[in-house]
């Protein structure tokens, strides 16, 4: 005789506390069972055949490689444009950086040519070394430093450089302006060699032996010796003019004007532009001459003036 086996089901109702039971026969506990081991089986089954035949690999795959792509996507284009970017800003640097190196050489040609006019001691400036830079050590120690953005010191350095610039050549101005003022200054003898022989004013003719006037003072030297402009000036003659014989005229502005007379030789023409302690002639006896000599005269405003008053007269 078989033996019938059952299985009782207890319900616990959280709300009331109470409780209900159930008896299940054996086939519906034979049911129950082969449902709880076939589902967990018969998905296992259906994954594999999914991983087996791609189903599983879109779906846990395609997703995620979309994704990935995008991503790779985005940070390509930020890379490029990062780079591109870079590049640029080194582009504009190297310019930048060329500019102000040609503004440094612009400057140490501008220093040097200051330390010439200015007849500076030479090596007392020497552009084509760096400052010399020194000092004990010392233990304090100021803030904490903080790296500046690059192109700001650049910016820093550019405008130190424009700054330095605009100073040099106010000076370069002034130094010009003053070497002009001086060039002009009629001032020391019409020769580099020979002595004064006769003076402005009342003399005895050396060709009548009467009192006649003297316009200018006479130098004596040696025949062919320099004669020299005793400030710049620009030439309005040089040829021959009677009782001069070659004479050389020179005007320096501002009401001022010299003769250089009896010359052997002229050696510059009308409208050249001469510098103080030129050489502009030889000395001879050409015109009303009793010798080797340089008869010169000094003109302010159109009138004869003593020349021994710029002769003797020192530089401003």
């Amino acid at each position: 005789m078989g033996c019938l086996t059952l299985m009782k089901l207890i319900v616990v109702s959280k709300r009331h506390g109470r409780t209900r039971s159930f008896t299940l026969s054996g086939w519906i506990r034979g049911l129950l069972g082969v449902c709880m081991i076939g589902l967990p089986a018969g998905f296992g089954i259906w994954l594999g055949q999914a991983l087996m035949y791609g189903d599983g690999e879109d779906l846990f795959t395609r997703d995620t490689t979309r994704i990935w792509n995008q991503a790779l996507s985005e940070q390509q284009k930020e890379l490029e444009s990062s780079t591109q970017h870079s590049q640029e800003q080194l582009a504009a640097l190297t310019l930048r950086m060329a500019e102000l190196q040609a503004r440094l050489f612009r400057l140490d040609a501008l220093g040097e040519r200051l330390t010439t006019i200015a007849k500076l001691d030479e090596g007392e400036f020497d552009f084509s070394q760096p400052p010399a830079l020194g000092g004990p050590e010392s233990a304090a120690l100021g803030d904490a430093y903080q790296a500046p953005e690059f192109m700001q010191v650049v910016d820093r350095l550019a405008a130190t450089v424009e700054s330095r610039e605009q100073q040099l050549d106010i000076l370069e101005a002034l130094l010009a302006k003053r070497k002009i003022q001086k060039d002009v200054f009629l001032a020391g003898r019409p020769i580099t060699k020979g002595w004064m022989s006769s003076r402005y004013g009342r003399r005895t003719d050396p060709f009548k032996g009467h009192v006649a006037w003297h316009n200018g003072v006479d130098f004596a030297g040696k025949l062919g010796s320099d004669v020299v402009s005793v400030a710049a000036g620009v030439v309005t003659w040089s040829d021959d003019r009677r009782g001069y014989g070659q004479m050389v005229e020179v005007n320096h502005g501002h009401g001022f004007s010299t003769r250089y007379a009896h010359n052997s030789e002229n050696l510059v023409k009308s409208g050249d532009v001469v510098k103080k302690g030129q050489v502009i002639a030889l000395m001879g006896s050409s015109g009303r001459s009793t010798g080797p000599h340089v008869h010169f005269e000094v003109y302010k405003n159109g009138r004869s003036v003593d020349p021994a008053a710029y002769i003797h007269r020192t530089h401003r």
